[in-house]
């Protein structure tokens, strides 16, 4: 038993001595994220004027004020979209999107929805109710083929827009995408999520929840890649000869603040005590050695409590439990004090 658990405080230990921080990537480190407010929206989505500051909605588009914005109903040739006022002007930044995508028929649907980072906005289009030869990043949640593959629907694919490339809507733009992804997100039995995360002209990673609470599927990670500046953030969905309720939840957008390429990092203090008050980095080496020796005395205060209950546990195996042994009757034999306790027919 001893060794068991000084086994498991040693990987605890030495778990936390060597995690990584949760913000690291792109080897950057998201220090903090300030949310912007002009760029998210949730429940009840409009004000006491049945709009919204910050955000426009139309076409086919349905405001539920206690569940959704609803782009498009389980009804043929329908399109609706939702798109910001105000460009988003962060350089880095992290947007999360839950949605839906759900109909009645679990074999014919679609079209599927589209999210917008785009110069242009709210113009409605033929490419997932949105126009063709767009400038920016799209992310199309496509949920109907209209051709073989070898991979399976629903998928998430990916195309940057230059204003005069079209969308290759006959092959499902497998020759415009720059990633993709295969991923059940239709009916699912958990909040569907999406992830984008950008660093300007550097990183875009794109990853989906979709199984189960907290768990994030990657989709795909490019880099070297750039999304004009100051774009717009619009979704879009469109519905043909077959449909799909196509929903937008809630809508967070945050602007990520990245520490210096070259800035050391103190990862026993950023693992042990979170990130800090600076992103988890110490102000000096001789900080960064006071908490290796606090995490190596609580280590040794581990053990040392762990022998402690061991001796304990075998002294009470020797002598029969707690006052064997120490004379009085107590805890033996049937007679005096002890018996009371010892007698079966009494308790």
């Amino acid at each position: 038993m001893l060794c068991r658990i000084l086994f498991y405080v040693a990987l605890l230990v030495v778990g936390v001595l060597g995690a990584d921080d949760n913000g690291r990537v792109a080897n950057r480190t998201i220090e903090r994220t300030v949310q912007l407010r002009t760029h998210s929206i949730y429940a009840p989505y409009i004000d006491q004027d049945l709009q919204n500051r910050w955000w426009d909605f139309g076409a086919d588009a349905i405001v539920n004020t206690n569940k959704h914005i609803r782009l498009t109903r389980n009804q043929p040739s329908e399109m609706g979209w939702l798109w910001t006022r105000l460009p988003l002007t962060a350089s880095n930044y992290v947007i999360e999107v839950e949605f839906k995508i759900s109909g009645e028929s679990a074999h014919l649907y679609g079209d599927g929805m589209a999210i917008w980072l785009t110069k242009g906005r709210a113009e409605p289009g033929p490419v997932f109710g949105s126009i063709d030869k767009f400038e920016g990043l799209a992310l199309f949640l496509d949920t109907y083929p209209n051709a073989r593959h070898s991979y399976s629907f629903p998928r998430v694919v990916a195309m940057m827009g230059d204003g005069k490339t079209e969308y290759d809507h006959d092959n499902d733009g497998d020759s415009t995408s720059i990633g993709a992804c295969s991923l059940s997100f239709r009916r699912t039995n958990v909040a569907t999520k999406l992830r984008l995360t950008y660093f300007k002209d550097e990183y875009l990673d794109v990853k989906v929840q979709y199984r189960a609470w907290d768990e994030w599927t990657d989709c795909f990670t490019l880099t070297d890649v750039s999304i004009p500046p100051s774009p717009f953030l619009g979704f879009s969905a469109l519905t043909g000869a077959v449909s799909d309720n196509h929903d937008i939840i809630a809508v967070t957008t945050s602007s990520a603040i990245l520490s210096p390429q070259d800035k050391p990092r103190d990862k026993l203090r950023a693992s042990f005590f979170g990130r800090g008050r600076k992103g988890g980095s110490s102000p000096s080496d001789s900080s960064s050695w006071s908490w290796f020796f606090v995490k190596l005395f609580l280590f040794v205060g581990a053990c040392a409590g762990g022998w402690f209950g061991w001796q304990q546990y075998q002294r009470r195996q020797r002598y029969g439990g707690f006052g064997g042994g120490m004379g009085m009757g107590l805890g033996g034999g049937r007679s005096g004090f002890g018996g009371a306790f010892y007698d079966s027919k009494r308790f």
